[in-house]
């Protein structure tokens, strides 16, 4: 594992002095934050609360694939802006879900290398493709997915709170998924806002974290594909530094989104194991402050009640999300991730409050 004092030296060696972390063939292509031209003006949205969430009436993602390009890439820079967006029923298919994501994702900047994520645990010859994963209550119950249904593992709803795929070397930028079977009532999900928990730290500890790495381990999802019996998709996912079976990543502790040019803490619940660089107990007291913070603050939250054929399309980069378990009817939908950029620091980049003139 690298040391505080090697992530310097790295970041000294590039181009860049003031870039740690990343990856030369995985790099955003864009030299600036992007601005909101105001293209989206015209469609009635409201914020859901202060530092998170937008939702949009009578924007259908059928409209904005006929649509410029300006639409999409104002939409991009309103997803990482506001973290997640919301649009109510929409009548969309899995390939144009496919379609929309790789246009949000060109235009905001992701590298030529990355394209949609193949996740690990997808099975060969899926009908709906190997980009889409299918969000299934059913399948949960018999082991898939999180494995909240096993009996050796945290009752707390809280466990549950992640960030999509951070166990790769080039994880995912955007996100997006479709509810389109629900129970009666339950089932929401909720997201909490990266950008926020980086700004609620003291400048102390901000500077302390942007020194160090941590590491993303999802090896549990090699038991799970033995319990399922179906093989780990050991060939590329989507980037070609995404491959094999380690499922394991380095990644900065706090990173820069280059879509908005904030920093976000970049560790969670799902997949980091380890920040490097301290003793364990020293980690294991850092991890679990910085999880805290995400889930004993409600108003770094959003919550979403779904109705049936919403879409919800967030920014990986700077949130994190946790379904919520509270149902017995089925619930499913499909998801479709796009890759970014290798995680990176820049440390002439700003907090949100900072950026936006709120501190």
């Amino acid at each position: 594992m690298p040391s505080v004092k090697r992530l310097h030296l790295d970041a000294q060696n590039d181009s860049n002095s003031s870039i740690m972390g990343g990856s030369p063939s995985a790099r955003s292509r864009l030299l600036e934050p992007l601005a909101y031209t105001g293209s989206l003006g015209s469609f009635k949205n409201q914020d859901l609360t202060p530092v998170i969430g937008r939702e949009y009436e009578g924007l259908q993602v059928t409209d904005l694939l006929k649509w410029g390009d300006n639409m999409i890439r104002d939409l991009a820079v309103t997803i990482s802006q506001r973290g997640v967006v919301f649009l109510r029923d929409q009548q969309v298919t899995p390939h144009q879900m496919k379609e929309l994501m790789l246009r949000i994702t060109e235009l905001s900047g992701c590298p030529e290398s990355s394209g949609l994520h193949v996740h690990p645990l997808t099975e060969e010859g899926s009908e709906l493709g190997d980009q889409i994963s299918v969000i299934s209550s059913e399948k949960q119950k018999q082991g898939g997915g999180l494995t909240h249904q096993l009996s050796d593992v945290s009752r707390f709803a809280s466990a549950g709170w992640h960030a999509d795929i951070t166990f790769e070397p080039v994880p995912s930028d955007y996100a997006m998924l479709k509810i389109h079977t629900l129970p009666a009532t339950g089932g929401d999900t909720l997201w909490a806002s990266g950008y926020e928990i980086y700004d609620r730290l003291s400048p102390a500890m901000q500077q302390f974290l942007e020194g160090l790495t941590a590491t993303h381990d999802a090896k549990f999802f090699l038991d799970e594909a033995e319990r399922l019996g179906n093989p780990i998709r050991k060939g590329i996912r989507g980037n070609p530094l995404n491959f094999g079976e380690a499922l394991t990543a380095i990644h900065p502790v706090v990173r820069t989104n280059p879509v908005t040019g904030w920093k976000s803490v970049y560790v969670n619940k799902g997949f980091t194991k380890r920040i490097n660089g301290v003793t364990k107990d020293e980690s294991d007291l850092l991890l679990g402050y910085l999880f805290n913070i995400v889930t004993q603050n409600h108003d770094a939250q959003v919550r979403f009640k779904w109705r049936a054929n919403d879409l919800a399309i967030w920014d990986n980069r700077s949130m994190w999300h946790c379904a919520t378990y509270d149902y017995h009817d089925p619930r499913a939908g499909d998801r479709v991730c796009s890759l970014g950029e290798a995680p990176y620091l820049d440390l002439k980049s700003k907090g949100r409050r900072e950026a936006l003139g709120l501190m």
